[in-house]
């Protein structure tokens, strides 16, 4: 995959375009996402627009890519800022403005363009409380 084409990917999933969902993964796409698994772009939607996106704003940082006619390969920082207090979420109890860092690798494997698996691994994941406590998750779900 091109990086212009992966760049566009990225761009979009931060523009909150679930179309992107449509336009980058094989229908039968499988996720693997620390202990969370999902499948296809349904599994993908659930995830972000139910789960995701109306509790944090998230922004994916590729740092370095790599890549050939079937694989991408990124390093990856992905910051999650809360938008409000709210009771549940997949990182449990959080307060507006509160940040949460991924750092980590993630592996595409590609078939006809499109992203038929991806694999998320942890390198680190921060929680960053309102008063600037920085503390150290493991994996967040």
């Amino acid at each position: 995959m091109e990086r212009a084409r992966f760049d566009d990917y990225i761009a979009r999933f931060n523009a909150r375009d679930a179309t992107a969902f449509d336009d980058y993964l094989c229908a039968d796409m499988e996720m693997l996402n620390g202990a969370l698994r999902f499948t296809g772009v349904e599994g993908m939607k659930h995830h972000y627009v139910d789960l995701i996106w109306p509790h944090f704003r998230e922004e994916l940082n590729a740092e370095r890519f790599v890549s050939n006619d079937t694989h991408v390969a990124v390093r990856m920082r992905t910051e999650f800022k809360a938008l409000h207090d709210a009771a549940d979420t997949l990182f449990g109890p959080v307060v507006k403005g509160e940040r949460f860092t991924y750092r980590g690798l993630i592996m595409y494997d590609v078939r006809d363009g499109k992203f038929s698996t991806i694999t998320v691994a942890y390198n680190s994941f921060t929680n960053t409380k309102p008063d600037g406590q920085v503390v150290e998750m493991g994996l967040p779900h």
